[in-house]
C-alpha cells in the first residue's frame, strides 16, 4: 500500500523555523533583553539576525560576546550608519535563511509564547501574515496600553485586506509574522536611509500585495515607551516639524502603493485614519509649540489635505478629524486652536460658540463658515458633546461642577437626564473610582456668559412627569425668542461663568447640585435654556482616589438621555480664579493629601493625588527636579 496518509507527511516535515531580526542603534543598555526576549522564544526560532548599525557604545561588542554562546545568534555590522530603521531591517531579511520571519527593535522585548501564537495562527490559517497585539508600556510606571485592540480582540482569518479595511490602522510591522518566501515573492522591503515611519510604507506594501491574515488576541509584543530618555524614539519625537512633514510623506506614499495595486477602499481607509488619527494626535499638541511650528505644520497640512478628493470628505462626514481637516482648509493661517484641541480629544468635545449661517445651517463659527451641517445627522451617542468642569477642592468636601452645553438643539432633542462621574487610573486604566449618579438640571437663562458667542435660546415644554420620577417627561424643542412668562428652573454649575471669573457660592441641595431644593410639580411651565445647558454637581471621593497613594486620573463621565440612551465623554478642564491650582486638604487617614486639578494637552480634566508626608515629599522632590534641569 503506497497511499501516505496527511498525518504522516505532516509528521515527516521539519518544524517551521522563524527568524527574528533585531535593529539597533547605540542602545547597549536594551539590546541583549531585546535578543535574549528573542531567544527565549524557545525552539520555534531557529536564528535570530541582530543587525547593528554601526553604533559607537559598545553594542556590537555586547552582541558578539551573547553569540559566542548561542548558536542561534547571528551578528551584522553595518559599516556606516544610515540614520533610519529600514535599511538595517532589510539587511537582516536579506540574511534570513528560515521560512518566516518577525522583526524586533532594541529597546522592545517579545512576550513567552508570542512566537508560537504567531507560527502556529499562520500555519493552521495558511496564512501569508500573521498578527497579534501589541501593547505600549510606559516605563517607569509599567502602564500599559493596548494598540488597535479592536483587530485583535478574537481569533480571526483575513482572506482578504479589502475584507478588513480597519487593518490600515495598524500601521506597526513588529506586531506581525510573516512568509519569508511572500514578502522576497513580492518584492517587499522597507524604505531605505533616514526615511521616519518606514514601517508604515512597508505595511502598506505588504497589504497591497493582499495576503491571508491571521489575527490571534495573544501578546505578541511589548513596545517600550521611554518618553525621559535622552534620546527619544523617532516615532516619540514630535518636537520639530519635520517629524509631521515625514508622517505625511509616509501616509501619502502608503496610499499611493494600495491605490496603484487597485486596493481603493484601503487607500480609502489610509486617508481616513490620517483625519481621525495622526491629524487630531498633532492638533491636540499643536498648542504647546511655537508660532513658526504651528504655521509651518499648518502649512504643511493643508497642502496634504488638499489632494484629498470629495469621496474622502463625504466618507462619515461629521467626524472629528473630518471637521477638523475641513477647517484647516477652509482658513489659510493657524485659528482657533484651543477649539481644535478640544475637538481632537478623544471622546472629542465640540465647544462654543455654536454659530449659524443667515440660513440657520450650523457652522464652525461667524469668521470661518464651514459647514457643520452633517452634525444634524450623527447619532447622540456619537455627538461630540461638551461639558465644562470645575473642580474645587476644600476641606469641607471636594465638589465637581459640570455643565452640559446645547449643541444645535440636539441635546434638548435626546433630553440629558443625569450624569455619572468616573475616575480612571492613569497607570492602571483597571482601577475606576465610580460616583454615583446626578441628575442634570437646565441652567437658569441668566446664568448664560453675557455675550456668549453663537448663543440661542432653547424653550423646553416639559409634559405631566410619571409619579414618582421629576424631570423625565417630554421635551419638545422650540427655536427663538423667549414666550413671555418664561420660568428658569434648576441651577447652573459655575461653570457658566466666564473663564477668570468667579461666583459665589449657593448652599448645597439634597440632589447633589447648587441652590434651592423642591419639590417635582406634576408639571412644569416652560423652561427658557439661553444657549441650551444643564448642570450637575457631584461629590468627589478624595478618600478613595488617595487609597493608592500618588496617583493621577483621568475624568470620564456618562451622561443618559431620555429614551436610555447614554454617551461617555471627558470634560473640558475650566480655567480661571481659584481653579487648577494644588490644594493641601485635611485628611483623617493620611493627614492631608495633596489635590492638583489640571488640564491635560487635549484640554480635558485630570487629578493629580498625592496622600500623607511621603505624597508631599515625592511632590516637592519632582518639583526640585524640574526646577534644577
Amino acid at each position: 500500500m503506497n497511499a501516505e496518509s496527511e498525518t504522516d507527511r505532516d509528521a515527516r516535515k521539519p518544524p517551521a523555523g522563524v527568524a527574528v531580526v533585531v535593529i539597533g542603534y547605540d542602545d547597549a543598555a536594551h539590546v541583549t533583553d531585546a535578543v535574549r526576549s528573542a531567544l527565549a522564544q524557545g525552539p520555534a526560532v531557529r536564528e535570530v539576525v541582530a543587525v547593528d548599525d554601526c553604533s559607537t557604545d559598545g553594542s556590537a561588542g555586547l552582541l558578539d560576546r551573547l553569540a559566542a554562546s548561542e548558536p542561534r545568534l547571528r551578528v551584522i555590522r553595518r559599516r556606516a550608519n544610515s540614520g533610519g530603521c529600514g535599511t538595517p531591517r532589510n539587511t537582516g531579511l536579506d540574511a534570513v535563511t528560515s521560512p518566516y520571519v518577525m522583526f524586533l527593535d532594541s529597546d522592545d522585548v517579545l512576550p513567552p509564547g508570542a512566537v508560537d501564537a504567531l507560527l502556529e495562527a499562520a500555519e493552521g490559517a495558511h496564512a501569508e501574515v500573521a498578527g497579534g497585539l501589541c501593547v505600549r508600556r510606559e516605563l517607569p510606571s509599567g502602564r500599559e496600553v493596548p494598540w488597535q485592540a479592536r483587530l485583535y480582540a478574537l481569533h480571526s482569518v483575513v482572506p482578504r485586506p479589502a475584507r478588513r479595511p480597519r487593518l490600515v490602522h495598524d500601521t506597526l510591522c513588529v506586531n506581525k509574522l510573516y512568509r519569508t518566501g511572500f514578502l522576497r515573492a513580492h518584492g517587499i522591503r522597507f524604505p531605505e536611509g533616514r526615511f521616519p515611519y518606514e514601517d508604515v510604507v512597508f505595511i502598506a506594501r505588504v497589504l497591497a500585495a493582499a495576503p491571508r491574515i491571521a489575527l490571534v488576541p495573544d501578546r505578541v509584543y511589548v513596545w517600550h515607551v521611554r518618553r525621559s530618555a535622552g534620546r527619544l524614539s523617532i516615532s516619540l519625537d514630535r518636537s520639530g516639524v519635520e517629524n509631521w512633514r515625514a508622517r505625511t510623506e509616509a501616509c501619502r506614499q502608503a496610499y499611493e502603493v494600495l491605490l496603484g495595486a487597485g486596493q481603493k477602499e484601503l487607500a480609502r481607509a489610509v486617508r481616513a485614519k490620517f483625519l481621525d488619527h495622526d491629524l487630531r494626535m498633532y492638533v491636540r499638541e499643536l498648542g504647546l509649540r511655537d508660532a513658526a511650528y504651528r504655521q509651518a505644520w499648518w502649512e504643511l497640512t493643508r497642502a496634504h489635505l488638499a489632494e484629498y478628493d470629495a469621496d474622502d470628505w463625504a466618507r462619515n462626514p461629521a467626524a472629528p478629524g473630518r471637521l477638523i481637516g475641513r477647517v484647516v482648509l477652509a482658513s489659510p493661517e493657524p485659528c482657533d486652536l484651543p477649539r481644535l484641541r478640544e475637538l481632537a480629544a478623544r471622546p472629542a468635545r465640540l465647544c462654543p460658540p455654536y454659530a449659524r449661517a443667515a440660513d440657520g445651517t450650523p457652522v464652525w463659527s461667524d469668521a470661518l463658515p464651514v459647514s457643520l451641517e452633517p452634525l444634524r445627522a450623527r447619532p447622540v451617542r456619537a455627538l461630540p458633546l461638551a461639558v465644562d468642569a470645575e473642580l474645587r477642592p476644600c476641606a469641607r468636601g471636594t465638589r465637581l461642577r459640570l455643565r452640559l452645553h446645547e449643541l444645535y438643539g440636539r441635546v434638548a432633542q435626546a433630553g440629558p437626564e443625569s450624569v455619572e462621574a468616573e475616575w480612571l487610573h492613569r497607570d492602571d486604566g483597571g482601577v475606576v473610582v465610580r460616583d454615583t449618579a446626578v441628575p442634570l438640571a437646565p441652567c437658569p437663562s441668566g446664568s448664560e456668559p453675557g455675550g456668549t458667542a453663537g448663543s440661542e435660546a432653547v424653550v423646553l415644554a416639559r409634559g405631566p412627569e410619571p409619579a414618582g420620577r421629576a424631570g423625565s417627561g417630554a421635551v419638545a424643542l422650540v427655536r427663538g425668542a423667549e414666550p413671555a412668562g418664561a420660568v428658569a428652573v434648576g441651577p447652573c454649575a459655575r461653570g457658566a461663568e466666564p473663564a477668570g471669573t468667579t461666583g459665589t457660592d449657593g448652599t448645597a441641595g439634597t440632589d447633589g447640585t447648587t441652590g434651592t431644593t423642591g419639590t417635582a410639580e406634576p408639571a412644569e411651565p416652560a423652561v427658557s435654556v439661553r444657549g441650551g445647558a444643564w448642570s450637575a454637581e457631584v461629590a468627589v471621593d478624595l478618600a478613595a482616589l488617595s487609597a493608592l497613594g500618588a496617583g493621577t486620573w483621568d475624568l470620564r463621565l456618562r451622561i443618559r438621555f431620555r429614551d436610555g440612551v447614554s454617551r461617555d465623554v471627558s470634560a473640558h478642564a475650566l480655567r480661571g480664579a481659584g481653579l487648577l491650582r494644588r490644594s493641601a486638604v485635611p485628611s483623617v487617614r493620611h493627614g492631608v493629601v495633596l489635590v492638583q486639578p489640571y488640564a491635560t494637552h487635549s484640554g480635558a480634566l485630570a487629578l493629580r493625588v498625592a496622600p500623607g508626608v511621603r505624597g508631599v515629599l515625592s511632590v516637592a522632590r519632582a518639583r526640585l527636579r524640574r526646577l534644577l534641569h
